[in-house]
């Protein structure tokens, strides 16, 4: 049984393509960054949590069960509220890039929210 958005949807939201998008603006944010004892670890936490966002939609489409693409999309939602959290932190190393942190921020915020409709959808 597949429980991925009807194509209605699928092509309003296109999660796929906007996810492995963020994943990819983070990584490009994070590549000239200056890396010091204090950012590599940010830099590092950020690179893990914006991309998995994406890695976890792709495995949720594939999902065996309702409860198993409810679980994987849940898992989404909390990787976009890390990734905002180190955003935050990217502010304090990196103030000089506030503009452009607060641009992944707000699309982060997006993605929380979406996931969020996802995971209340399916719990009615």
């Amino acid at each position: 049984m597949n429980y991925q958005l009807n194509n209605s949807q699928s092509k309003k939201y296109d999660l796929e393509e906007r996810t492995s998008r963020f994943g990819e603006q983070i990584i490009n944010f994070c590549k000239n960054l200056r890396s010091d004892l204090i950012s590599t670890p940010i830099i590092s936490q950020i690179i893990r949590s914006g991309t998995s966002i994406g890695a976890n939609y792709m495995e949720a489409n594939g999902a065996s069960s309702k409860k198993d693409f409810q679980n994987k999309i849940f898992i989404c939602k909390k990787e976009a509220q890390e990734t905002k959290h180190w955003l935050r932190m990217m502010v304090v190393c990196f103030p000089e890039k506030k503009t452009e942190i607060e641009l992944l921020g707000q699309e982060a915020q997006e993605l929380t929210m979406i996931f969020q409709k996802i995971v209340s959808s399916l719990r009615d």
